[in-house]
């Protein structure tokens, strides 16, 4: 597969690149579907998960490829928009979502038995791995959000207990 990404920063952009992303767009300086649909000569994406949702949504539907999928997972920016939809009949495209919240405490432990077995030792062998930014101790959570609000991060914050 081809990844394409986007970030708010260069630096990020170049993070993303260190990681294995084949396009990168820094969303504040460029147009990601442009650059995309460039990247694609025109055909598009085959898979965006979007976490941003509001006006992210109309770009999605515009960048995805012909039998696309969407697949939102989050809306930082939102979750009420208003979009024309002819785009998912024209391209034949499946929206889609998902969150864990709504689901049951059955379906969670399944799902974390299911990790454990194959996720997890991927993880201990090191084959796949978070980035870590910065740790910090619980009773620093105040800076650690701090830290996450100034979005300098690049990486997951994590906090820490000890024992």
């Amino acid at each position: 597969a081809k990844v394409f990404a986007t970030a708010g920063s260069d630096a990020k952009c170049q993070a993303c690149r260190k990681l294995g992303a084949d396009v990168v767009v820094n969303y504040r300086q460029q147009n990601f579907v442009e650059t995309f649909m460039d990247a694609t000569h025109g055909k598009g994406v085959d898979v965006i998960l979007d976490m941003v949702g509001g006006h992210y949504v109309a770009r999605n539907l515009e960048l995805a490829a012909m039998g696309g999928r969407v697949v939102s997972i989050a809306f930082l920016n939102g979750s009420k928009v208003e979009v024309d939809l002819m785009p998912v009949l024209l391209k034949r495209l499946v929206l889609t979502g998902s969150t864990l919240r709504p689901r049951s405490a059955r379906f969670k432990a399944k799902m974390a038995k299911k990790l454990e077995t194959v996720i997890w030792p991927l993880i201990e062998n090191k084959t796949i791995y978070p980035v870590i930014y910065e740790q910090f101790p619980l009773d620093c959570a105040a800076a650690a959000h701090h830290l996450m609000e100034s979005s300098r991060h690049i990486g997951k914050i994590v906090l820490t207990v000890a024992g």
